[in-house]
């Protein structure tokens, strides 16, 4: 593929602001093992705006690596492969947490998902929402209004709360349970709707942001990826959820019930002719970077179990393409 090497040596990643500090650290330490591959260029787009410009095409103008804080979805794949981008390698990088934070002085200090989901879901069950503090939610809360500050519907971490926290505790309820079988469309916007009222605010993809919003506005609460919390341990606290803190070890056991996977996928396509992407796959997948004494630890990553990295560093060496079909 010349075009792709004459017009752009530098390789270029978009996507997930959870991985964006994590990918940097790595293309940093690419840059400095092979000066002539020139810095990989990392852009923080959020997971969906990623996958969108990642499965636009191939050549030049398209990125060769999308990073994601959630698994490609079928719908994406659909939209690469009929542009063109049909060997794509899938690798996990580490594990990350979807973290409650707030204020270190605020009153709250541990939620349930079903809080949560009945604070910030657009029609809790169906029926409008018209809480206004998180006693109007449960009794056990205190009676602050509810403010919640979280990603935007581009955002993977976004996909992560609608997945991990709101639709558990709508789906146990038995006549969401029947709406799942009898209309799958109406159940998801039921479960994963979340209010435009005020009471839940987008902060864009900058998660720095959210952890500034919390400080300045004591009493909200926020949701962001584990390492943006553990970076700013000063300002603000992690909200238990079903009395599990996030912490290093409840988020790599999966007790944290925000605990979810990290992704890079390859456009295999561009590897040829932009070698950075190869030594990029490979940096990410060092024991040495995402291994349980990595580096990229010290950033806030979670390193996978064993065979989960084990399985990375062969398809980092091997660039892999993922069966398509496997996604949902």
């Amino acid at each position: 593929m010349p075009s792709i090497a004459e017009a752009r040596s530098q390789m270029r990643a978009v996507g997930s602001s959870t991985v964006y500090p994590f990918a940097k650290a790595v293309a940093e330490r690419v840059a400095r093992a092979n000066p002539r591959l020139g810095t990989p260029i990392i852009e923080s787009t959020g997971t969906g705006a990623g996958m969108k410009l990642f499965c636009a095409g191939v050549g030049q103008r398209f990125p060769d690596i999308v990073n994601a804080s959630r698994r490609m979805k079928a719908k994406e794949a659909q939209a690469c492969a009929s542009n063109g981008v049909t060997k794509i390698t899938e690798i996990q990088v580490g594990l990350d947490g979807l973290a409650a934070a707030t204020a270190k002085s605020s009153g709250i200090n541990g939620l349930t998902q079903k809080d949560i989901y009945l604070a910030i879901a657009k029609t809790p069950f169906g029926k409008p929402n018209k809480a206004k503090t998180w006693r109007d939610v449960n009794a056990k809360l205190p009676a602050i209004p509810i403010r919640v500050y979280g990603p935007p519907t581009t955002s993977g971490t976004r996909d992560s709360l609608n997945e991990l926290i709101m639709t558990p505790p709508c789906e146990a309820n038995p006549s969401m349970a029947a709406l799942k079988k009898s209309d799958e469309a109406k159940f998801k916007s039921v479960c994963t709707g979340i209010r435009t009222d005020g009471a839940y605010i987008e902060a864009g993809e900058n998660d720095n942001l959210i952890v500034q919003k919390l400080a300045a506005n004591p009493n909200t609460v926020g949701f962001f990826g584990y390492s943006f919390l553990e970076e700013n341990g000063s300002k603000v606290k992690g909200i238990a959820i079903n009395g599990v803190q996030p912490t290093y070890a409840s988020i790599s056991s999966f007790k944290y019930p925000g605990a979810r996977p990290l992704y890079i996928y390859v456009k295999n396509a561009h590897v040829g002719a932009i070698p950075a992407v190869k030594a990029f796959a490979a940096e990410f997948t060092k024991e040495s970077a995402f291994g349980p004494q990595g580096y990229l630890l010290r950033a806030g990553l979670i390193a996978a179990p064993n065979g989960t990295r084990a399985r990375s560093q062969a398809a980092a060496r091997t660039l892999a393409p993922l069966n398509l079909a496997s996604l949902k």
